[in-house]
Formats: C-alpha cells, structure tokens, sequence
C-alpha cells in the first residue's frame, strides 16, 4: 500500500506545495489552523482539485495535470471522515454505514453493516438515527461508514475536534485499536501535538502551505529541523543564538552559554529547549547549569509551568525567559528551597537552527 502526493495549489494568502509519501505507517498531518492540512485532504479526496501535480494511489493515477487525469471521488476507493461527521440526518445508523457499500447482494450488505456495526461497538444501535446519538456514537458510525467502502486510503480530518476531553481520549484509543486492524493507507489530519503522536508513526509538518518537517514521528518531535516546526510540535523555549566554538554558542536573549552535543554551524540563529526537559542541576560543575529566580507558576490538575528570569537579569511581572513543566510532586520539592535555582539543560536535549 502506497500513496504518492507531489500537489500544488494557489489558495488565499499562499500556495499549498506538498510533496510526500505515506505506507502502512499511520501519517499524521500536523500543522495550525489554515496551514493547509485539510485542502491536502480534499485534493487527495477528489473533493477539490490542484492546480499541477500528481496524486498516485497503490500504482493508480489518481489525479495527473500533465495528463489530464483527475478520476472523481467515487472512483478513488478512499474513506474520508469529516470533522462534523456529516452523517444524513434522515437516515438510521444501519443506512448510513451501507450508504457507500455499492451494488452488492442484500446479503452480503447485511453482514458488511454487521460486522461494522461490532467493529464500533454500537450493536442494537442500527435502527437509531444520528440525533439519537452522541458525539462518540455519531463519530464511529462515521468511521464505520469510511471502512465499509474497503478503502485503499482512510483519511481523517479532525476527527475529535468535537469532542470534550473524557471523550477525545477514549476515542483516541478505540481508533488507535480499529486502525491496528486496517489494512490500508491512513492520513490523520490535526492540530492536536497529543494526538497526533498517540495515534501516528509518521509526521509531515505543514505551515502556510509548505512542509516545515517529515519523518518519523520521535525524531520530528526531538529534532525537529526549523524554529517553526519546533513551534509546532510543542518547543515553548527560544532564544537568539550566536556561535562562540564548534560545541559552544551563547543563547541572547537567556544571556548563558550552552555547550552543545552536536557541532554547530557558524551561522546558527536560535536554539531551543522544551519545557519538560529542564532538570534540577545535581553538581553545579556539570555543562549548561545556570541560576534562576521564580517569576510565577500556572498548574493544571496534574502539572505545573514555573516560568523562569535568568540570573542578573531582572524582568517585569508576567515576564520570563524559560518555562519549565515539572510534577506537583516536584514543585512541592522545590518551591520552598531558596532561590536562585540551580537548574540545568543536557548538551543532547538542545535543538539549534
């Protein structure tokens, strides 16, 4: 299974330019609102089409501008879920699940609507229509809908953006179970860094219509290539950066030197640090220790952020240089011990531009 993408299209404010490939391995699409994601659904989809390019599904064409090629949506074999579901009102569970299924034997429909129906755990739900549902319910069934066409390619937009929280993460893992068993393209679409790394092997990270990073998903999230696809995949830590030796820069705007694991270049611009990889500084001889005051805290049930001023410098209320995520069961540790904070950044965990 192989799907090839190589698209352009002009849209509002930008040119959507993608190039990628994606396999058995679930591809995430990751990206902020407007950055293009959904538009690379649709165009893949046959819903809307690229100015010039290429679309090759499994060694079929799907769409070719060269050639003239742009085969329409029902011809393409795909499965696409939508963010609002889009299940017709009018029509029961059961209905909308064999919408798509095609000319087949009554009978055979029927076991194909049976064994979605077990698929998304909703048995003796078929003859309910999608007001009698919840969010959940309405989302299976349109996920059950997709699969029952036998896709080559399942692409999903969003598809827990209408979801609350309880909900998102015990969606999150049915699909990531249902998906295990698909033996298919998938590409999922979101903004959402969590679910994008709990459900995908493979990352492409788009913003304004360009690819910012690809690869696997670890080392796009631990590596990641540009300052703006380290934005989005959840650095929260930056700093202008200037060259002083080939494992040595001195970060501006935090005012220390760093030693890095990595040679430089000589025309390195920022580096990087996320929040959750600061450590409390164990021997103040180690590399990249440095002293730090508390400017103020925020916390979640189960986290805090501990926003941060480097030594000798002094800054206004609500201002700060790091942010740094730890426990409560660290913070409880710590808040007390007086200050400056010895703190410390692994010459590995730095990411430099």
């Amino acid at each position: 299974m192989e799907l090839l993408v190589d698209i352009q299209k002009e849209l509002p404010g930008f040119t959507l330019e993608v190039n990628f490939e994606a396999g058995m391995d679930i591809l995430g699409l990751l990206g902020a609102s407007g950055s293009g994601k959904s538009m690379t659904l649709r165009c893949i989809a046959g819903i809307d089409t690229p100015d010039k390019g290429s679309i090759v599904l499994n060694g079929r064409t799907l769409f070719d501008s060269k050639k003239g090629i742009n085969l329409p949506c029902r011809k393409r074999k795909l499965g696409f879920l939508f963010q609002n579901y889009a299940l017709f009102p009018n029509m029961t569970v059961e209905e909308n699940i064999g919408f798509g299924i095609g000319d087949k034997k009554q009978a055979d429909r029927i076991a194909i609507i049976k064994q979605k129906m077990k698929m998304i755990k909703l048995e003796g739900l078929e003859k309910r229509y999608p007001n009698q549902l919840s969010g959940g319910q309405q989302q299976r069934v349109a996920l059950a809908r997709a699969l029952a066409i036998e896709p080559e390619a399942l692409l999903l937009d969003e598809p827990f953006s209408a979801l609350d929280d309880y909900l998102r993460s015990h969606m999150v893992k049915q699909l990531t179970e249902i998906l295990a068993d698909y033996p298919g393209v998938t590409l999922f679409v979101t903004h959402n860094m969590d679910e994008v790394y709990r459900i995908c092997d493979k990352l492409v990270v788009l913003s304004q219509g360009k690819i910012e990073a690809k690869g696997g998903k670890e080392e796009v999230f631990r590596c990641p290539p540009s300052l703006v696809s380290a934005q989005l995949t959840g650095c929260k830590n930056f700093s202008q950066a200037k060259y002083i030796s080939r494992f040595e820069l001195e970060a501006l705007e935090w005012g220390i030197n760093l030693k890095t694991r990595h040679e430089i270049s000589r025309q390195v611009k920022n580096v990087g640090i996320h929040a959750h990889v600061i450590e409390v500084a164990s021997d103040e001889k180690d590399d990249n220790v440095f002293k730090c005051w508390l400017n103020f805290t925020s916390e979640t049930p189960s986290r805090m952020t501990v926003y941060l001023s480097m030594e000798n410098q002094t800054l206004e209320q609500g201002n700060y240089h790091l942010q740094w995520e730890i426990t409560k069961k660290m913070w409880l540790d710590l808040k007390d011990r007086p200050q400056p904070w010895g703190l410390r950044i692994d010459p590995a965990e730095l990411i430099v531009f």
